[in-house]
């Protein structure tokens, strides 16, 4: 309920929780394993939740040098403080990590972006990677498979070889899954050493032609065909 109402994530629900920040119908909640409904008064830190927003998603173009989160412990820049202020809190479909940059996409509504973050929403990732090293088709088709890492197994991977430029390759890689640091674990496997890494496509939604740091919002038609039931309001 707080992570559909984009008061926060359902992690930081979980810890507002415990700290008996929440309370409901006057209540301290103590546990977040509570069913609520739209009657129910729900406060944080003694303000009002209101009722959760209709549901929109945006495609943002993440540069490199920023990481994907809301409070980085090293004093890093993050996204979200990257973001136009007139955007409402958001929260990250998956994340992307301080070296990688491409399509990120960003929704209000926490309940979604866990949905589409499971691998069982059937919602491919597709990316390019730049690699130092040699590599061959036939090296590459044996992704489609799956591979085992040091005790880690990551699903099959449609890689394509697009073109070599002396020592550096230009793969294009479709992930089922998207683990962390997936791309880079499984082309080091491979004897690649990834340096540049930007993903074009999340489901069936592109990067397209969105410059590096711009933000765009679905349009709500566009959502409705793609999401259906799943988005709210």
């Amino acid at each position: 309920m707080l992570a559909r109402a984009g008061v926060c994530s359902r992690r930081d629900a979980e810890r507002l929780i415990a700290e008996g920040r929440v309370k409901l119908n006057g209540q301290t909640l103590e546990t977040p394993a509570v069913k609520v409904s739209a009657s129910d008064q729900i406060t944080v830190d003694g303000r009002p939740v209101g009722v959760a927003p209709a549901t929109r998603l945006w495609r943002y173009h993440k540069p490199a040098g920023l990481v994907t989160t809301h409070r980085d412990p090293a004093g890093r820049q993050t996204v979200f403080q990257h973001l136009p202020p007139e955007l409402p809190r958001v929260i990250s479909v998956g994340r992307l990590d301080l070296t990688s940059e491409g399509l990120l996409l960003l929704t209000n509504d926490g309940e979604l972006a866990r949905k589409l973050e499971l691998p069982s929403s059937g919602w491919r990732r597709r990316y390019r990677a730049r690699a130092f090293g040699r590599i061959t088709q036939a090296e590459l088709d044996r992704l489609k498979n799956g591979v085992s890492i040091e005790g880690v197994n990551y699903r099959g991977i449609e890689a394509r070889l697009e073109r070599s430029q002396g020592a550096n390759a230009w793969i294009t890689l479709t992930l089922s899954e998207g683990k962390n640091r997936e791309v880079r674990r499984v082309l080091e496997a491979l004897g690649l050493k990834v340096n540049r890494l930007i993903r074009v496509s999340y489901g069936p939604f592109e990067l397209g032609t969105l410059a590096t740091g711009e933000v765009e919002e679905v349009p709500r038609k566009l959502l409705r065909e793609q999401l259906g039931d799943a988005i709210g309001g």
